[in-house]
C-alpha cells in the first residue's frame, strides 16, 4: 500500500470541509497552546524566583523556625506556622564565641499593616528587624538614616520606607522627620532605602516595604515574643559549612535539644534555598501542565467524534473504495491520516499561538519592571507536536477501526 494515496485523500476530505475541520482541531490548538504556554511561563517564573533567591548572597545562611526533613523544604514555606526562634536566639548565634565563622546576624518578623500619612492611607508589607539589616542584606540608604541598637532596644518608633512606598504616601515632598502612622501608632520616617528593583512573585520587594526595629514590631504592632526568621552573614563562602553546624550547636543549646530528631528549627544556606525554591516550583510546573493537558484529551475526543461522524456520512464512499479493491488496512490507514493530520495541524498552530503569548507575556511582565526571560524549551515544542500526532493516532483509532469493517454490499445499498 502506497502512503501517498491516503494522503492525498485526507487532504481532500479536509479542504472540502474546511469549518468542520477547523472546529474539530480547535480543542488540539487550545491544548497545545496551553501546555506551552504554562510550560514557558513556568519555566520563566521559576527562573525569576531562583535569581532572586540565588541574588541574596552565596555567604548567606537563613535560620526557620520548625523542623524539616533534609531533603525536603522547611515546614514554613510549606505554610506551616511555628514560634521556636525568639530574639534570644538570636543573641546567642551573635556571639563569637558560639558561631565564630559570622560576621553578623539579624532578625526579622514580617506582616501586612495599615500605613497612613495624612489623606493618604494604604496596606503595605512591615518588616521589623534589627540594626544589622543594612550590612547582611547589603542594603542602601538614599537619604537619611537607618535606626541603631540603641533604638532597637529602646523600642523606638521610628521607621526607614522603601524607595516605592516613600512616593505613594509623600509624594514629591520629602519624608524624613515627617510622621506616619502604623495601625494607628505615631512613627517618625528617618531614612529611606536606595530604590533596588522588583522582586519575583511572592517575594516582599524592599522598596514597597516599611522598616522598623524588631522589638518595636514585637512589642506594640504584632502583639508576639518569636521570630519569623533569621539570617546569618559568614565571613566567607568556605565557612558554610563549619558556621551552619556551630549554629546547630548553640541553638540546641538554646532549645534543650539533646537528639538532633527533635530539632524544632531548620538551617539553610543559599545553595540549599535554590533547591528548595526549585523543588516547589518544579511540583507547581508539573501540576499546571498536568491541568493543561486535560485540553488536550479534550481535543482528542472531539477529533473522535468527527471522525466517527465522517466515517457515517462516508459509508458509500468506503462501501466504493472496498468494491474496487481497497482492502481493511487501506481504509483504516486512510482515516488515521486523516485523524493524525487534523491532530497535526491543531497542533502545529497551537505551538505557534503558545509561543506568541508567551513572547507577548514576557514583554508586558518585563515591562512592568521584572527580569522576566522569554524562555521556549525546543523540547517542550518537540513533546507537543509529539503528543499532537499520538492524539490524533489514538482518538482516531476506533472511527478508523469502524470505517474499515464497513460491508461493501451494505454501504453500497446504503443512502
Amino acid at each position: 500500500m502506497q502512503i501517498i494515496n491516503p494522503i492525498k485523500i485526507s487532504y481532500k476530505n479536509l479542504m472540502a470541509a474546511k469549518f468542520r475541520s477547523f472546529l474539530t482541531i480547535l480543542g488540539t490548538i487550545i491544548g497545545v497552546a496551553s501546555v506551552i504556554i504554562i510550560m514557558a511561563i513556568g519555566q520563566s517564573a521559576q527562573e525569576l524566583i531562583l535569581d532572586q533567591v540565588k541574588g541574596v548572597g552565596s555567604n548567606l545562611i537563613g535560620i526557620l523556625p520548625g523542623a524539616s526533613d533534609e531533603e525536603g523544604p522547611p515546614a514554613v514555606l510549606m505554610g506551616i506556622s511555628s514560634t521556636t526562634l525568639k530574639y534570644e536566639d538570636l543573641l546567642a548565634l551573635n556571639k563569637k564565641r558560639n558561631v565564630p565563622e559570622i560576621e553578623d546576624a539579624v532578625g526579622y518578623v514580617m506582616s501586612t499593616v495599615s500605613v497612613s500619612q495624612e489623606e493618604t492611607d494604604l496596606n503595605a508589607s512591615l518588616t521589623g528587624t534589627t540594626a544589622s539589616y543594612i550590612d547582611v542584606e547589603s542594603a542602601e540608604i538614599t537619604s537619611g538614616r537607618f535606626f541603631t541598637e540603641g533604638e532597637e532596644m529602646n523600642l523606638a518608633r521610628v521607621a526607614v520606607l522603601g524607595n516605592n512606598i516613600a512616593e505613594d504616601l509623600f509624594g514629591s515632598s520629602d519624608p524624613l522627620n515627617k510622621k506616619i502612622k502604623i495601625n494607628k501608632h505615631n512613627f517618625t520616617v528617618i531614612g529611606i532605602f536606595k530604590d533596588r528593583g522588583s522582586t519575583a512573585f511572592g517575594i516582599s520587594s524592599q522598596d514597597d516595604g516599611v522598616f522598623i526595629p524588631l522589638r518595636t514590631a514585637q512589642k506594640l504592632i504584632l502583639g508576639i515574643d518569636h521570630l519569623g526568621f533569621i539570617r546569618l552573614k559568614v565571613k566567607s563562602a568556605d565557612l558554610i559549612d563549619s558556621a551552619i553546624a556551630n549554629a546547630r550547636i548553640t541553638l540546641r543549646n538554646q532549645h534543650d535539644i539533646d537528639d538532633s530528631v527533635n530539632d524544632d528549627f531548620t538551617i539553610r544556606d543559599q545553595a540549599s534555598a535554590v533547591e528548595a525554591v526549585g523543588d516547589i516550583t518544579n511540583v507547581l510546573r508539573y501540576f499546571l501542565l498536568a491541568i493543561g493537558s486535560v485540553a488536550l484529551v479534550v481535543g482528542g475526543v472531539g477529533i473522535m467524534n468527527i471522525m466517527l461522524i465522517t466515517v457515517s456520512q462516508r459509508i458509500r464512499e468506503v462501501g466504493l473504495r472496498k468494491a474496487l479493491g481497497a482492502k481493511n488496512a487501506d481504509v483504516m490507514a486512510q482515516f488515521l491520516v486523516e485523524s493524525s493530520t487534523i491532530s497535526f495541524l491543531g497542533g502545529a498552530i497551537g505551538i505557534i499561538l503558545g509561543v506568541v503569548v508567551s513572547f507577548l507575556a514576557s514583554v508586558i511582565i518585563q515591562s512592568l519592571g521584572y527580569n522576566w526571560p522569554f524562555l521556549i524549551s525546543i523540547w517542550s515544542i518537540a513533546i507537543a507536536v509529539t503528543i499532537s500526532i499520538l492524539i490524533g493516532i489514538i482518538f482516531g483509532l476506533y472511527p478508523a477501526y469502524k470505517a474499515s469493517r464497513v460491508s461493501p454490499m451494505e454501504s453500497l445499498r446504503y443512502e
